[in-house]
């Protein structure tokens, strides 16, 4: 028997687009949305009124990428942009009614993909595997 692959990166780089690519399948036949919209409509539900400039540092994005991404979320009616109150370059970004319908039809997938997901590596691995990647999520090196 041979030993298991070792080469980390290539085995994160794999693991994440599998399970990109099913959640993606997933979230748009029941949503419409991808992970992508979904991990920027957890943020706005989490911090209601923020900028697109504290979006793209909570999704770890370059701005230019989501002034794109929320440009579709607010094509789609999924997110409302006003001006900022304060500075007059910058928007603020917030759930519409319609966003938050989205949602409420995302979180039961999600949970039922991280369920399955903790089926397959076990209660204990599925906790030891999210403390590493969370480790190397906020590495410096």
């Amino acid at each position: 028997m041979s030993e298991p692959d070792q080469r980390l990166f290539f085995l994160l780089q794999r693991a994440a687009h599998q399970m990109r690519t099913t959640a993606d399948r997933r979230l748009l036949s029941v949503a419409g949305i991808t992970t992508a919209q979904l991990g920027a409509l957890l943020a706005l539900a989490d911090e209601p009124g923020i900028t697109q400039q504290r979006l793209a540092q909570a999704l770890q994005q370059r701005e230019s990428g989501i002034t794109a991404l929320v440009r579709r979320l607010s094509e789609a009616g999924l997110v409302a942009r006003r001006r900022h109150p304060d500075e007059h370059r910058a928007v603020v970004l917030e759930l519409t009614e319609h966003g938050v319908g989205v949602l409420a039809l995302a979180r039961p997938e999600i949970d039922r993909f991280n369920a399955e997901l903790r089926a397959l590596l076990g209660a204990d691995g599925f906790t030891e595997t999210s403390a590493a990647l969370h480790r190397l999520a906020h590495w410096e090196p």
